[in-house]
C-alpha cells in the first residue's frame, strides 16, 4: 500500500497556490471520499499525492497536477447539484495519461482490486492502452506509444 501524506501536511496557502497554476486545463473532480480517490491515484496510477485533508487533495502525475473536492467542499458551489444522486460519477469522462505504462498500470489496479474496464492492449491509433475505473467511476487511461515496426 503507497503511503499518503499526513493529513494537512504541508497545506498550501489558497491565494498562492492559485495563482502558481499554470495556463491550460485543469482537472477539479468531485469525489465521494478524498483519501480514497487520492489512494488510487498513488497506487494505481502512481501519482503523487502533494497535499491531503478530508475535503481536498492535490495530486500531480506527468506534468499535470489535478485536484480532488468532496461533496462537502462544494456545499455551496452549483455543481453539487450536478453530482448529487448520480450513481456513476464519471460516467462519460476519460482521462487520458500520455507516457505511462498500461501494462504497469493494470498489475497495480488488480491487485488493488479496481476495476478494469479493459486490460492493455495495442490499438490502430498508434497507442498500447488500458481503461482503469476508479471508485468513482472515472475512467483513467494510461497509454504509451507504440514502436515503429
Amino acid at each position: 500500500m503507497t503511503d499518503l501524506p499526513e493529513k494537512g501536511a504541508g497545506r498550501p496557502d489558497p491565494m498562492a497556490f492559485g495563482r502558481a497554476l499554470p495556463a491550460g486545463l485543469g482537472l477539479n473532480l468531485l469525489v465521494a471520499d478524498v483519501e480514497r480517490a487520492a489512494r488510487f491515484a498513488a497506487e494505481v496510477l502512481s501519482a503523487r499525492v502533494v497535499y491531503l485533508e478530508e475535503h481536498f487533495a492535490v495530486v500531480a502525475l506527468l506534468g499535470v497536477t489535478w485536484q480532488l473536492h468532496s461533496d462537502w467542499s462544494y456545499r455551496n458551489h452549483e455543481m453539487r447539484g450536478v453530482v448529487e444522486g448520480l450513481e456513476a460519477r464519471g460516467a462519460g469522462a476519460e482521462f487520458r495519461l500520455y507516457g505511462l505504462d498500461p501494462d504497469a498500470a493494470e498489475a497495480r489496479a488488480r491487485a488493488a482490486g479496481a476495476i478494469v474496464l479493459s486490460g492493455a492492449v495495442d490499438k490502430p491509433h498508434g497507442l498500447r492502452e488500458a481503461h482503469l475505473v476508479d471508485p468513482d467511476g472515472y475512467v483513467w487511461v494510461p497509454s504509451s506509444a507504440l514502436r515503429e515496426m
